[in-house]
């Protein structure tokens, strides 16, 4: 693909693309649906496999080539596509750096990376300078600087970049994005999100620190802040009229890893005593440009149970969207409009929230619902992966941009320097170079 700059990119998706639906900036394909999308998958581990099951599922994707040193896992996932009547992968397992001879075969368009973070930039990197799209898990950087390679590399290249965060995919999600475009919450004032997962089974694997233990390790900040600012940064139009200006973060004690090792593995063994940098919660306060503000909260070495009501539309994370209006509480599924039901209505009592969706459901899930119902996370991970997939077959830009992963990213280390520095505010970087105030707004695939 030739170097373009953003601008042209989105010049060409609109000169591909047909308007339909404006206010929820969908787009609809006029590509061939039988053009086949090639896809190189780097990393088949649980998110990874994940991944090469739904691309078998998606209409016209082929996956000729896998990556992962992990033989087991690499056979298993090239098994898993014959089985489903697709050739053969060939396989890819060399070596750390074996993914360079995968994103060097000329019959790819894409690159999908779900290895453990520090392997995400630098295959990103690699993929767009080869003039393949991009499709990395989260977060799409770990530091600032890979932040910056990310976007440098898209604006020499012209080669999208799109971070795969499934959570901007929720029907919550959505159809509070599609309540923010209608004005019915008013104006945007404040949002709450926090990744609060108990994943303490993960610290050990086969008695060592896992990849994640490691990063905890050495590390004290918001390690995953995408899952709920990248909801927010959608609802406040961050990058789109908005950017995040500032943020402060503050970490509490650590104890959970180590308290849980000595439970369930005893005293004695040989990780009982290590000390972890990363706090137990670790929360982060963002004010943007315009004056919204976001708290967000990292938790995922404290007891915590996950949502078991069963419904597809409750995200398992904290997520808030405060109006001028009303509020959608994401974790709750419950909205509150001010003067939606009349006179008489009492105040300070959560509404009925199906009209909601019935009237302001995305129309990607009106679109999509049935396909997504019964995959990952709700379906959301279906879409998001779709979404990519629409891109790529219609050399267009992607709905989330890599100024999106560099900025939700970005975020990790900013919350580290802010801890260490004792909780010092810490100036946000702009990676849009102030064309956060002109930007398109989202364009999606239908």
């Amino acid at each position: 693909m030739p170097a373009a700059s953003e601008h042209s990119m989105r010049q060409v998706g609109r000169r591909t693309f047909l308007k339909t639906a404006a206010s929820a900036g969908l787009t609809a394909s006029l590509a061939a649906a039988d053009k086949p999308v090639r896809v190189g998958v780097v990393g088949v581990g649980s998110r990874g496999s994940a991944h090469v099951k739904m691309l078998l599922d998606l209409p016209g994707v082929e996956i000729p080539a896998i990556c992962d040193i992990n033989t087991n896992r690499l056979d298993a996932a090239i098994t898993g596509v014959v089985a489903a009547g697709r050739p053969q992968p060939e396989g890819y397992a060399r070596g750390p750096e074996d993914y360079l001879r995968l994103i060097a075969r000329k019959d790819l368009d894409a690159v999908i990376t779900a290895t453990p973070w520090d392997l995400h930039t630098p295959i990103a990197v690699a993929a767009m300078k080869a003039g393949k799209y991009a499709g990395t898990e989260v977060p799409a950087a770990t530091t600032v600087d890979q932040c910056w390679e990310l976007v440098n590399t898209f604006e020499r290249t012209g080669v999208p970049c799109m971070l795969l965060e499934n959570d901007c995919y929720g029907a919550g999600a959505l159809m509070a994005l599609n309540l923010v475009e209608h004005g019915i919450l008013g104006e945007v004032v404040h949002c709450e999100g926090g990744y609060e997962h108990d994943i303490r089974s993960g610290i050990l694997r086969n008695g060592e620190l896992s990849w994640r233990a490691q990063q905890a390790l050495h590390r004290n900040g918001d390690l995953y802040p995408t899952h709920p600012v990248g909801p927010i940064a959608w609802w406040a139009n961050i990058n789109r009229g908005d950017r995040f200006a500032r943020l402060t973060a503050m970490a509490s004690k650590s104890r959970g890893r180590r308290h849980y090792i000595r439970k369930y593995f005893g005293a004695n063994h040989r990780n009982a005593n290590v000390e972890f940098a990363l706090g137990d919660v670790v929360t982060t306060l963002i004010r943007s440009a315009d004056g919204v503000t976001v708290v967000l909260s990292h938790d995922t070495s404290l007891p915590r149970p996950q949502s078991d009501s069963g419904d597809s539309k409750i995200p398992l994370m904290v997520i808030r969207l405060q109006g001028t209006e009303g509020i959608f509480a994401g974790s709750l599924d419950r909205i509150y409009i001010e003067g939606r039901d009349g006179p008489n209505a009492k105040m300070h009592h959560w509404q009925d929230i199906a009209p909601y969706y019935e009237k302001y459901g995305h129309p990607l899930w009106k679109a999509m619902g049935k396909n997504a119902a019964g995959y990952a996370h709700g379906g959301e991970d279906y879409i998001c992966l779709q979404q990519f997939i629409a891109a790529v077959r219609n050399k267009a830009q992607t709905p989330i941009d890599v100024y999106d992963a560099a900025t939700w990213s970005a975020i990790s280390q900013l919350s580290e320097q802010s801890i260490a520095g004792g909780n010092i505010p810490v100036d946000f970087p702009d990676f849009t170079r102030g064309r956060w105030k002109n930007r398109l707004k989202i364009a999606f695939f239908l």
